[in-house]
């Protein structure tokens, strides 16, 4: 702390208004000068003060990006990240999710927090007087708020998504939700629009990861698609267009975070064998340990390693649909044939098993045990609300169509 000693004069002129048309003031004005005495200013030194950084962890992080990225060089506190319970929640980095920082302006990191996957709890590091210490704790109560943006394409989705500061994992789902309409990898156009309403979970006025996209439009070479969160009949929840045709039970064309299409559907010189040979399915380019996703409600086939497909899980679907996830680097812990798979559950993770070059998803649609496009093949959709339920549907969503109009500055004719 430093002062700052300042002695200061203060001039006081007295004087009237001229009103107008008069030449000079009724009586001569007089200045009054007066000396103060000193007035000290006590002025913090900020040098010492540590920077505060909120940060969302980017797709493909790891720990030194973003030590990097904060500028924070402190080899102690890495020696305490690479322990065992440290290299656990590094494992546990996903997209989308945020962090908390604490660092001094000599790069020395005085707190880190990091979220574990699957849960509200954290993993934390911190600088005490006898060194670093490390310790994971439950979440405090957090709150969920409702946010609403909107943004156009210019040039990719996720482009779109960061100008219009929408999370990179509500720009994945958007991706989902709207796979079974739009093909992301090649319809997109510029000009197209979205409009999106989603939960964000704040902890301590800090935004700490999201929850679900609530409703959400986006309107692609003209066509308006639009869906609306809603709980059906079994007490899950479900996308549904307005008009209550529902959409969970489809299939998505993206069953891992939207990612690159490394090799499409058809006939290719095999990368491995080097011959002319049919690929059955596509392939996504995705880091290894990338979350699988279930395409579509179902049980599991089969699950263990055939062939050139290595780690392979095969997940039979109403009407005669199949679909088919290879090179897995993993299963997750628990599945076995005869397992009910609902949309969106995780069942494996990307790798580069059998012949692969390199990591990478292969996914396959069979119908009738037929290798189809899944970017092409006209997908089975869920059944439509009987008359019932779509009242009820038509209600309860009311609210999420207001919202959508709001953003979209249009008037709704609410329902009765």
């Amino acid at each position: 702390m430093s002062g700052v000693a300042a002695t200061s004069l203060l001039g006081v002129v007295a004087a009237t208004a001229v009103a107008p048309g008069m030449s000079s003031a009724p009586f001569e004005p007089e200045t009054v000068v007066e000396q103060l005495g000193s007035v000290k200013a006590e002025i913090q030194d900020a040098s010492d003060l540590p920077f505060v950084f909120h940060e969302r962890i980017l797709p493909g992080d790891t720990i030194q990006t973003i030590f990097k990225r904060i500028g924070a060089n402190d080899p102690e506190a890495v020696d305490a990240l690479n322990q065992p319970a440290g290299l656990a929640a590094q494992r546990q980095l996903r997209a989308g999710r945020s962090l908390l920082a604490v660092v001094h302006r000599d790069g020395r990191i005085a707190s880190l927090s990091l979220p574990l996957s699957g849960t509200d709890n954290r993993f934390t590091i911190e600088r005490t007087d006898a060194g670093i210490r490390a310790s994971s704790s439950e979440a405090e109560a957090a709150e969920t708020h409702v946010e609403m943006r909107n943004g156009e394409i210019r040039q990719t989705l996720f482009g779109a998504t960061d100008a219009a500061g929408i999370p990179d994992s509500i720009a994945t789902k958007l991706a989902e939700i709207f796979g079974t309409e739009i093909d992301f990898s090649s319809d997109l156009r510029r000009g197209d629009r979205f409009s999106v309403v989603y939960e964000a979970i704040y902890d301590r006025g800090i935004s700490v990861r999201t929850g679900r996209i609530l409703a959400a439009e986006f309107v692609n070479q003209g066509k308006s698609h639009t869906v609306l969160l809603h709980r059906d009949s079994d007490g899950a929840d479900a996308y549904y267009t307005p008009d209550g045709r529902g959409l969970n039970q489809a299939f998505l064309r993206y069953p891992l975070e939207f990612s690159r299409i490394s090799s499409n559907f058809g006939g290719r010189v095999h990368p491995i064998l080097n011959t002319w040979r049919a690929h059955t399915g596509t392939d996504f380019a995705a880091a290894s340990g990338t979350p699988v996703k279930a395409a579509s409600n179902g049980v599991v086939e089969f699950v263990g390693t055939q062939r050139g497909y290595g780690n392979i899980i095969v997940l039979q679907h109403r009407d005669h649909y199949e679909s088919a996830y290879g090179h897995l680097s993993a299963f997750v812990s628990g599945l076995r044939k005869g397992a009910r798979i609902r949309q969106g559950d995780v069942i494996g993770y990307v790798g580069s098993t059998g012949w692969a070059t390199g990591p990478h998803l292969h996914y396959e649609i069979r119908l009738n045990g037929v290798p189809n496009d899944p970017m092409k093949i006209a997908l089975p959709t869920a059944h439509p609300l009987d008359k019932q339920s779509l009242v009820t549907f038509k209600r309860d969503t009311q609210s999420l169509v207001d919202r959508l109009a709001l953003l979209n500055h249009t008037a709704v004719a609410r329902a009765d």
